[in-house]
């Protein structure tokens, strides 16, 4: 009789115990407050939608009210609010983290390698060393690029523009995700037969100077997805109207803050798009089984106000 108690009693114990553990296997699954820790690199229209579309997406999934904490911080582009930012979040004990653009996810990284690390609005990963392999993620960091073809901006520049037969390129060169798209912007003009003359620019400070200093000897501007740039294309939108060139940007944000035509993404949806991996890492997926995205959605968006100052033949895409 006594042999039987004890049989059931530590069958009931048994029972107690795998209940716990799948009652810890993910917050999502218990209803538990899941704790999101946010970094973005600075004010900047695609950076700041992006965070949304990634909020929204959360709150379309139930994550809203009692059942999220996010603690959201801005380094207004700064290099020390970033160390202190990352620091802050690492102490936070989050569940997930989300970093929007290259720096601010290489900052929080280097504080933080345990906690699931999702990216956002950042060009290349591997070359940011966030990843080593982005089919196959080996550190706690993954997530969606906002990498848009190099070469498809630049035919769809050629094919708008045909007279446009010197470029220009403008580019912080402090950001390894703009010398990439630039390093691919080269060897595409050449292959096309077309010159180019480069420009560089570190805050947006520095951007109207540049951007005058070049409009004077080019028949157009090619910017990549540079965070400079894209904080200040209202300036350069005016340099490239007052010059009457125009100005392909590689975020579809900056076409709508000054630029001209581009193929490129809706960041709220690249919000989004990364709010479904952050999902998967609440119900408990690990981050190595989820492979780096590319944007889902590419399409062509253009700034019909900037294209009436264009004094050039203009082919546009139908």
């Amino acid at each position: 009789m006594k042999k039987h108690l004890l049989l059931a009693l530590a069958g009931m114990a048994l029972i107690g115990v795998t209940l716990t553990g799948c009652g810890k296997q993910s917050k999502a699954a218990s209803k538990e407050t899941v704790k999101v820790g946010i970094l973005q690199l600075m004010d900047q229209t695609a950076l700041t939608e992006a965070r949304k579309g990634f909020e929204a997406e959360l709150a379309k999934a139930g994550y809203k009210g009692k059942r999220i904490k996010i603690d959201y911080v801005n380094a207004q582009g700064d290099q020390a609010n970033l160390k202190t930012m990352s620091d802050r979040l690492a102490r936070g004990k989050n569940d997930v983290n989300l970093a929007i653009a290259t720096p601010a996810a290489q900052a929080l990284q280097k504080a933080d390698k345990k906690t699931p690390l999702l990216f956002t609005a950042i060009t290349d990963p591997k070359s940011a060393e966030l990843v080593t392999n982005p089919t196959k993620p080996d550190k706690n960091a993954t997530g969606v690029t906002d990498l848009v073809a190099v070469s498809d901006q630049i035919d769809l520049l050629h094919k708008t523009f045909p007279q446009a037969k010197t470029i220009g390129l403008m580019y912080n060169a402090g950001e390894p995700n703009s010398v990439y798209q630039i390093k691919q912007a080269k060897a595409h003009l050449k292959k096309l037969g077309l010159r180019y003359q480069i420009k560089t620019a570190a805050t947006t400070n520095d951007v109207q100077q540049a951007a005058e200093s070049l409009a004077k000897d080019v028949d157009a501007l090619y910017l990549p997805a540079d965070n400079v740039m894209a904080a200040a294309m209202p300036t350069i939108g005016k340099v490239a109207k007052a010059k009457q060139i125009p100005v392909v940007p590689a975020a579809s944000t900056m076409v709508k803050d000054g630029g001209t035509i581009t193929k490129g993404i809706d960041y709220r949806d690249l919000g989004k798009q990364t709010a479904k991996m952050a999902i998967k890492l609440l119900k408990g997926t690990s981050v190595k089984k989820l492979a780096v995205e590319k944007p889902a959605n590419v399409k062509t968006v253009k700034n019909d106000a900037m294209l009436k100052v264009v004094k050039q033949e203009v082919n546009l895409p139908k």
